[in-house]
This record gives structure tokens, C-alpha cells and sequence, in this order.
């Protein structure tokens, strides 16, 4: 692991061999895969799993409650979220997210908690994806729709 700047955050996470992570990141009790790269301003909370050879670009928020598969790339300035009704104090309802293997989620997009993205599902950039998208799909807009199919991974 390439070492953090004075200006990062990594408390009670575990980094696999031959990840990478850049200046102003924030992580808190995570796990990180082998030979993932965690690029700048990214902010992960404590229980997340991503997997082994994925990609967080810039700018990328991931609660407590999302597992992220091996080899997926996640675009700038996605958001994922983990409560559907969340408010400033009292109770709340954890949803947990799964992205499952070789899945591509473009720049902007927002993931609402409770959903499962399939293997080798494409999102497109900025959709809101409210709903499970099975595997191989191509999902756009908002909230996201499929629109068509990927060749299944090889």
C-alpha cells in the first residue's frame, strides 16, 4: 500500500497487497481487497467490503452496509446510500447494497440502498438505480431502466 498523507483517515481498516491509496481519503473499519486502487477524496465507512482488482475513482461515498465483488469500477463521484428514510436523529433502518463481480457504475450515479447490482451489469453515468439489475444488463437514467446487454464476462 502506497503510504497516506498527513491529510488522510484510515482507522481499524485492512488494505490487501498491492492496493493503492491516494491522499484525503477516509476510511473507518473496512476491508480492501488485493491490487484495488482507492483514488483521492474517497470516504468509506466501517464494515464495507470491496473486493480484489477494482477501481474507486475520486470523489466516491460508501456507507456501512455495501459489499463490493472483485474486479468493479466505480466512477467518480458516485453515491451510495444505506437508509431510505434517513433523518438527522432516532432510529434508522440499515439496507444493504451488493455489487456483485465486473460491474462498471459511471461517473455520478447514486445507488439507493437495498439493491443488488448483477455481475457484469453497466450503469450508466448519473442514473439513480432504485431497483436490483441483473446480470449482464446495461441500466441508464432515473431512476435507472435496462436499455440492453452486456456479453457475459470471460
Amino acid at each position: 500500500m502506497r503510504s497516506s498523507s498527513k491529510y488522510s483517515v484510515i482507522k481499524k481498516s485492512r488494505i490487501g497487497k498491492d492496493s493503492r491509496v491516494y491522499d484525503q481519503v477516509n476510511l473507518y473499519g473496512c476491508t480492501i481487497g488485493k491490487n484495488t486502487k482507492i483514488d483521492a477524496y474517497v470516504y468509506i465507512e466501517e464494515g464495507v467490503t470491496i473486493g480484489d482488482n477494482c477501481k474507486v475513482r475520486p470523489f466516491v461515498f460508501i456507507p456501512t452496509g455495501v459489499t463490493i465483488e472483485d474486479s468493479v469500477f466505480i466512477g467518480p463521484n458516485v453515491t451510495f446510500t444505506n437508509d431510505k428514510y434517513p433523518r438527522s436523529s432516532g432510529d434508522w433502518s440499515l439496507l444493504k447494497t451488493r455489487i456483485k463481480r465486473f460491474v462498471s457504475i459511471g461517473a455520478g450515479s447514486t445507488i439507493n440502498p437495498g439493491v443488488t447490482i448483477g455481475e457484469n451489469a453497466l450503469i450508466g453515468s448519473g442514473s439513480v438505480v432504485t431497483k436490483d439489475i441483473p446480470s449482464n444488463a446495461v441500466a441508464v437514467g432515473n431512476p435507472a431502466r435496462v436499455v440492453g446487454q452486456r456479453e457475459p464476462h470471460r
